[in-house]
C-alpha cells in the first residue's frame, strides 16, 4: 500500500514523495526487492526506520534482516541512487533506557551510515529541539539538515494518548490548557492551530531547514498553520 500511495502522489499530483521503509519483518533480500520497486516508480527518497514490533513489545530483528536503522541506512546507501532520511528524537527515544544523549549518539551512527537528513519526533517545547540540534551538530559533528516535526493538536484526548505512545512530553502549561479544554474538540483544534503557528514561527526564526507536519490524516489544521505562516 505504501508504494501504491507513493506512486499516486508522484504520478497523479506531481509531488515529490518520501517512501517509508522499516526493518520490521523484512529480510535483506526482501528489502532489496522493495528498493527496486521503489526505484521503478521513480521515487528517489526513503525514510529509513527501525519500526515498532507488531502488536507492541520488544523489537526482535528478522533473521537475515536488520536490528538497527543504521544497518538499514547503510544497506540502502549500498544500493545507490536514493536520498535517505532518518528519525531523530529531541527528547530521546522512548525505548532508550540509557537516556537522550545515548540515543543522540545512535543518530550520529545513522548519519555516518549514510543518512542525508533527519526528521524529528514531534515535540511541543522548542527548547528541546534547539538543545538536540546544537548537541548533535556541535558535539557530535552531525552536519545534515535536522527538520523539526510538528503536530497541530486537534483533540486533547487524542494527543494525550498519542504522546504516551511516542514518549513526547507535554509541558505543564500546555497540559493545563488541554485539561481545561477537555472534550471540546472544536476549541482544541482552534487552540492547536494557534499553538503550532507560534511554535513554527519561533523555529523558523531559529534557522530550521524546513518543517515536517504530522497531520494524523487531518489536513485542515496543517493547511491553516501553513497559511498563518505565509508559506502559501
Amino acid at each position: 500500500k505504501t508504494l501504491m500511495i507513493v506512486d499516486r502522489i508522484q504520478r497523479e499530483h506531481g509531488l515529490t514523495a518520501l517512501a517509508h521503509l522499516t526493518c520490521v519483518n523484512h529480510t535483506r533480500k526482501e528489502v532489496r526487492a522493495l528498493l527496486e520497486k521503489i526505484r521503478a516508480l521513480g521515487c528517489k527518497n526513503i525514510l529509513a526506520l527501525r519500526g515498532d514490533a507488531p502488536g507492541g513489545g520488544a523489537f526482535k530483528p528478522t533473521p537475515d534482516g536488520f536490528e538497527f536503522s543504521s544497518q538499514l541506512v547503510k544497506f540502502i546507501r549500498e544500493q545507490s541512487g536514493f536520498s535517505t532520511g532518518v528519525a531523530g528524537f529531541p527528547e530521546g527515544h522512548v525505548a532508550c533506557q540509557a537516556g537522550k544523549h545515548a540515543d543522540w549518539q545512535h543518530l550520529k551512527e545513522k548519519v555516518e551510515a549514510g543518512a542525508d537528513f533527519v526528521i524529528t519526533q514531534l515535540f511541543f517545547d522548542n527548547a528541546d529541539y534547539f538543545e538536540f540540534r546544537d548537541y548533535v551538530t556541535v558535539k557530535l559533528g552531525v552536519n545534515v539538515p535536522i527538520v523539526p516535526g510538528i503536530v497541530a493538536i486537534v483533540s486533547a484526548t487524542q494527543i494525550m494518548k498519542f504522546t504516551q505512545l511516542c514518549g513526547a512530553k507535554i509541558p505543564p502549561a500546555l497540559r493545563s490548557k488541554l485539561d481545561a479544554l477537555g472534550a471540546d474538540d472544536a476549541a482544541a483544534q482552534a487552540f492547536g492551530i494557534e499553538y503550532a503557528t507560534r511554535q513554527c514561527e519561533e523555529l523558523l526564526r531559529g534557522g530550521v531547514p524546513g518543517l515536517h507536519f504530522y497531520t494524523l490524516n487531518k489536513a485542515h489544521s496543517t493547511v491553516q498553520v501553513v497559511k498563518n505562516l505565509g508559506l502559501v
